[in-house]
């Protein structure tokens, strides 16, 4: 899980020169949480990942698809993310991980201390207020795992080539419901929220480019069994908000990460199981607000409708339908107004 982020992470900070986000693939953690799926799937799923977006990002052909998505639909996505990150921040604090320390918390002292860090967060986050809170959690994390077993080195790294049935599941279970959401929100939103953000010191960042560095990010995951990676618009919302500003700071974050793939192996993830729920929600929590601002720059009753729309539909129910449905009503809205206006008398 490490290693291939911590690789993406340099390569990113050190190319695009923002701080560009790398994350696991949602919809893939969920599915293959849900139905048992083992390793050589997961390997598989992230293979076919980098067949996909690798040639859609060299050949030019993903920007000019990115072209046919208006603002607001991308604004819908954007929306559509930062109410994930809000009910995923609740449900940690609501139903902890079992694996997790504070699974056994009560619910109501979770969800007040989540609320007072997440206030803090917010209000502070120009302070430096996330540097206290994951010091703490650090500290928290060693205090609540005493037991940790003082092993050094990576856990067992090896080339893994997936067999055809294992290619196959991973092509229809896991990598067909990832597709819109990748090509949406890593993409095309991670694109917009760059430029939005840094201007013209986002010149490198393109939703083809993108799709080169997940792809590239995904053959890493794939050969060495690790989770596959992409970027995302919500994580490029946290890091900006919490103080990165330029390439140096997702390198500095890879950096760590890898040290503690190579370095910490087992006893890493032994140690994150104690890493306090409450701040965890807290940061998610205020990176899903901050993210949901970006709505901001919409004007006219249209823009918001369609941007409610897409970004509702798709955090209760499914991204790429309220996608399709958001492109098709918006362009049909579009040449029946462009038709009465051609109409009209000059």
């Amino acid at each position: 899980v490490l290693l291939p982020a911590g690789l993406l992470y340099v390569a990113a900070g050190w190319f695009y020169r923002v701080p560009i986000p790398v994350q696991p693939l949602k919809a893939f953690g969920a599915i293959a949480i849900a139905q048992g799926l083992g390793a050589d799937v997961i390997a598989a799923g992230a293979l076919l990942m980098a067949a996909v977006f690798l040639p859609l990002g060299v050949s030019g052909l993903l920007d000019r698809a990115a072209a046919v998505f208006p603002k607001p639909l991308v604004r819908g996505v954007q929306l559509s993310v930062g109410l994930l990150l809000v009910r995923l921040a609740w449900g940690l604090v609501t139903e902890p991980p079992r694996q997790f320390a504070d699974a056994g918390t009560p619910t109501l002292l979770l969800v007040a201390a989540g609320l007072v860090a997440a206030g803090a967060a917010y209000l502070w986050r120009a302070r430096g207020i996330t540097v206290a809170l994951v010091g703490l959690a650090v500290v928290w994390m060693l205090v609540r795992r005493p037991d940790l077993p003082l092993s050094f080195g990576p856990t067992d790294l090896r080339v893994r080539i997936p067999a055809a049935a294992d290619v196959a599941t991973a092509a229809v279970v896991l990598v067909v419901p990832q597709l819109p959401l990748t090509f949406a929100n890593s993409c095309i939103a991670t694109a917009d929220a760059a430029r939005g953000y840094f201007g013209s010191a986002a010149a490198r960042v393109s939703a083809g480019r993108l799709a080169v560095s997940l792809g590239l990010g995904n053959v890493v995951a794939g050969l060495l069994g690790g989770m596959p990676v992409c970027h995302g618009a919500g994580g490029l919302t946290a890091h900006r908000s919490f103080g990165a500003r330029t390439g140096r700071a997702p390198m500095l974050l890879g950096g760590v990460l890898v040290v503690l793939a190579l370095a910490g192996g087992a006893m890493t993830a032994r140690a994150l199981t104690g890493f306090p729920v409450w701040i965890l929600a807290a940061l998610l929590a205020v990176a899903g607000l901050l993210h949901i601002q970006l709505l901001r720059d919409l004007t006219g009753r249209r823009q918001w409708l369609f941007a409610l729309g897409v970004g509702l539909v798709g955090a209760l129910a499914n991204l790429a339908v309220a996608l399709g449905i958001g492109l098709v009503g918006w362009w049909l809205v579009e040449a029946t107004l462009r038709r009465r206006s051609g109409a009209s008398p000059s």
